[in-house]
């Protein structure tokens, strides 16, 4: 009967406002900061401890990434662009963050099953530290990226990346409101994991990350469909005021920035609220 008096009050309670969801997921993130600082530590130490060469992967592994790319497009494909492989690592660096993150996300409530279970705490700390964990990863990836700036091409030195933690900070945001999203919905879904690794990879081709503006122009004139592609697709102005920064020693695109970042905040006060709703179904459906 004590179950079934709780199904009772749990049914009778009334239903928090859509409105009201958002501060609460926020005061739940501020409050628990210490939290998330130690679920980012505990992720940290695992990945290192995983492997062999612990965190030094964090730094090897763009680098194979980019290496991998600039066979495929110089070597395969012929291209001759100038210093390409610090063109690609302007995209690739970013994207590792993207994925990573993502890829943590999806399970992170799914992969804490017993903790849920046994102890009240809020749910939405779990994609946001994965979220962070990603900045450190990214952190990291700098130092390669400064190492090809200062060893192999100085002539694209400039004061202009300073400017790269902005950058990142519309990312970030981007990232937490995808990131949220699919966290809540692998809980019901287990299959998402497993769609979403293939249309992230799709996604990396559909961005301008393996080629430039010039051949975007190129594409987007003779398509009106992939002119389209290109125009919604928020990685465009990321990508592209990344690669500004590092590679051309310009300014980012600040106005189509400032939409990104507007855009990815709503849409992460609509993942905040969808996590939020189904925040108390999920140690059932655990």
């Amino acid at each position: 009967m004590a179950t079934v008096d709780t199904v009772r009050s749990d049914l009778r309670a009334p239903r928090p406002s859509t409105l009201s969801l958002v501060p609460t997921a926020l005061r739940e993130i501020s409050s628990r900061r210490r939290l998330i600082r130690y679920v980012v530590r505990a992720d940290l130490v695992k990945k290192g401890s995983d492997t062999v060469l612990g965190n030094v992967w964090w730094v090897l592994d763009p680098l194979l990434q980019m290496a991998v790319y600039v066979v495929l497009v110089t070597v395969i494909l012929k291209t001759t662009k100038e210093a390409y492989p610090l063109f690609i690592f302007c995209a690739i660096l970013p994207w590792k963050w993207f994925t990573s993150s993502v890829g943590d996300a999806i399970t992170s409530v799914t992969g804490r099953e017993k903790i849920i279970k046994q102890v009240n705490f809020p749910k939405i700390v779990l994609p946001v530290a994965a979220t962070v964990s990603g900045i450190v990863n990214f952190a990291f990836g700098l130092i390669p990226l400064f190492c090809l700036l200062l060893l192999f091409y100085p002539n694209h030195l400039s004061w202009w990346p300073v400017l790269i933690p902005v950058v990142a900070f519309v990312q970030f945001f981007f990232t937490l409101a995808v990131a949220t999203l699919l966290s809540a919905v692998n809980v019901f879904y287990r299959d998402v994991g497993n769609v979403i690794r293939h249309l992230l990879r799709l996604w990396f081709y559909l961005s301008p990350a393996l080629y430039g503006a010039d051949q975007i122009t190129a594409i987007t004139e003779k398509s009106r469909v992939m002119s389209l592609i290109f125009g919604l697709n928020p990685w465009s102005p990321i990508f592209e005021s990344y690669r500004n920064l590092i590679y051309y020693g310009q300014p980012p695109l600040w106005g189509p920035l400032a939409a990104v970042l507007i855009g990815s905040l709503v849409l992460c006060a609509l993942a905040m609220v969808m996590f939020k709703r189904l925040e108390p179904s999920f140690a059932k459906v655990l």
